[in-house]
């Protein structure tokens, strides 16, 4: 089993009080909240820490976009890609990804992509995700009902920009270029392996299943609530033959490790509250905008992630249910996996076998988790959990969705600065 290292890049300085004072992290948030001189420590100390992962083992490190929130600082992933790619050595880049729909001319995306490509000597995955309603249809003012047909064409567009071997003219619906004829080009052939992030609608796992794509569901709200998608998009596969080989799939968990369960607890709590009470914290006006969710994922009654955080917070605010905001309820709920090792590993050992899932992504920092917390976290998972959680689904299966690097004696030496 793949294990990789996922970062929200989330602003850990939101007030105490954000919560009752702000209506959302997403969209409106207020401005004054941000201090860019803080940001600029921040910012370095998570690409510290994703060098750091790469360093003591993980598979690969994984980056995503996000528009006008607090909780998750990367406007453009592709930008802290560039940077893991010149400083990690061996790690798969995971830009997990690119929203396709906002991007005008979307052969923007076919051309940085390239540049990562070629940069880390072939080690890209290219995620292609629909995006968010705050991201999409708010923060960047797409209309919802034709976000999908924008996705669709942009993607076409980018795999033909990849793989034609002469300049073409494109004239789509949305999209019209006389000329299309990208340098660079990638190094792997035909081009990265593409993976789709989803949190839960019907579209795009069977969109993903048709296209025979990874399909990567990013959970906020832990294996327990993941279960209704993951067992959707496998009994997709069985109607289209598809086998259920379990790296056709990935799968979000946060996690922390520590020498006990009560110490995990211990060391743990602040960031668990801050990240389900504050960085989670999202307006139900930008939940659900008409024309977003699809028929099918309504009849389904598949609840996205974002919806979930939102009818928590006006549930809680109706004082209809409790929102999940405290360490006891956002453990028994699966959200977060807290413990000592070997009992973290038997729980995502249970996780990764029973939601099928061959690509692990792990969240060791959340919430407003400093750094020394979050090397401990990283470094006590890589020595012991991830040994343990190696040869799941090594027997029977093989990857054939990881990225096809250039030898690596073809490489240049990344120049990886020593992380404490």
């Amino acid at each position: 089993m793949k294990q990789m290292y996922f970062h929200l890049m989330p602003y850990t300085e939101l007030p105490d009080d954000f919560r009752e004072k702000h209506p959302s992290v997403w969209v409106d948030i207020d401005p004054a909240l941000f201090n860019p001189e803080r940001a600029h420590r921040m910012y370095n100390e998570f690409i510290d820490e994703l060098e750091f992962a790469a360093e003591v083992g993980f598979d690969a490190v994984c980056v995503n976009e996000h528009h006008n929130n607090g909780y998750g600082l990367m406007p453009s992933p592709n930008l802290i890609a560039s940077a893991l790619s010149r400083r990690v050595s061996d790690a798969a880049i995971c830009v997990m990804g690119n929203s396709l729909a906002l991007y005008n001319p979307p052969v923007r995306v076919a051309e940085e992509m390239a540049m990562i490509d070629c940069i880390s000597g072939g080690r890209l995955i290219a995620g292609f995700p629909v995006g968010t309603p705050m991201d999409t249809c708010y923060a960047y003012s797409q209309n919802p009902s034709q976000l999908r047909q924008r996705y669709h064409e942009a993607h076409d567009l980018i795999l033909k920009a990849w793989t034609e071997d002469k300049p073409f003219a494109f004239n789509g619906r949305f999209n019209q270029q006389r000329y299309v004829n990208i340098w660079p080009r990638p190094v792997q052939k035909p081009h990265p392996p593409i993976w789709i992030p989803g949190s839960g609608s019907v579209e795009t796992w069977q969109w993903c299943a048709a296209q025979s794509y990874v399909y990567c569901y990013l959970s906020y709200f832990g294996y327990k609530l993941g279960m209704d998608v993951m067992n959707g998009f496998w009994r997709e596969m069985d109607r289209l033959g598809k086998d259920r080989n379990p790296y056709r799939a990935g799968f979000l968990q946060f996690v922390g490790v520590a020498e006990s369960k009560k110490e995990a607890r211990d060391l743990y709590k602040e960031a668990a509250e801050y990240f389900y009470g504050r960085s989670l914290h999202v307006d139900p006006r930008f939940a659900q905008p008409s024309g977003y969710t699809s028929e099918s994922t309504i009849r389904a009654r598949v609840r996205s992630q974002v919806l979930t955080a939102a009818d928590q917070a006006v549930g809680a605010a109706l004082g209809r249910v409790k929102a999940a905001t405290e360490i006891d309820d956002i453990v028994a709920r699966g959200y977060v996996i807290i413990g000592s090792p070997d009992e973290v590993a038997a729980q995502l050992r249970q996780v990764a076998t029973e939601l099928n899932v061959g690509h692990l992504m792990l969240l060791l920092q959340f919430g407003n988790m400093g750094r020394d917390l979050t090397m401990y976290n990283t470094r006590l998972f890589a020595e012991k959990v991830m040994p343990q959680l190696r040869d799941l689904f090594a027997d029977r299966w093989v990857d054939h969705w990881w990225p096809k690097a250039m030898p690596r004696a073809a490489r240049m030496p990344a120049s990886v600065r020593a992380v404490a």
